[in-house]
């Protein structure tokens, strides 16, 4: 079975708790990536996406200068550990809603895993089909989004795996 240490990035992008919108923004566009791990005394804290922004900076007017991170981020931060199986990342992704989850290792961050990562893997992509079946009313669209074009160039999935609980 492959873990998700055997996937994910190790260079990982943070920025700290008290930095601006603006200097995260300036972060992911230099990166060319849509998510920072929020940092504070080099532990990971939560999670800032190109989403919290639009949602909760530019939409509200709020100014990305005098904005901090903190007041932006996702506080809750799901995370999986290195010798988690891929297959079990991926249930706890679709679980929880996600399509980015740090991977953490006796409190310090090592890496990142994505959806986009993960449907790379053929026994990933077939549990996924399974599961959107059973949730298909449910399913985020910015997750379907991810799996859409790969389900339409590979057509119909054979036999989906049983899903243990989601």
């Amino acid at each position: 079975m492959i873990k998700i240490k055997d996937i994910m990035v190790k260079d990982v992008i943070t920025v700290e708790l008290r930095e601006s919108v603006k200097t995260a923004v300036g972060l992911m566009k230099k990166n060319e990536i849509g998510c920072l791990i929020v940092v504070e005394d080099g532990k990971p804290i939560g999670i800032v996406t190109e989403r919290d922004m639009l949602n909760r900076v530019l939409m509200l007017g709020k100014n990305p200068e005098k904005t901090k991170v903190h007041n932006v981020m996702t506080r809750s931060l799901v995370s999986g550990k290195p010798d988690m199986e891929i297959i079990e990342a991926a249930r706890l992704m679709f679980k929880r809603g996600i399509k980015k989850l740090p991977v953490v290792d006796r409190g310090r961050l090592i890496g990142l895993v994505t959806l986009t990562d993960l449907v790379y893997s053929q026994e990933v992509l077939t549990e996924m089909v399974g599961i959107l079946e059973t949730m298909r009313q449910t399913t985020p669209k910015r997750m379907i989004k991810v799996l859409d074009p790969l389900l339409r160039i590979m057509g119909p999935v054979e036999t989906p795996t049983k899903l243990g609980k989601i």
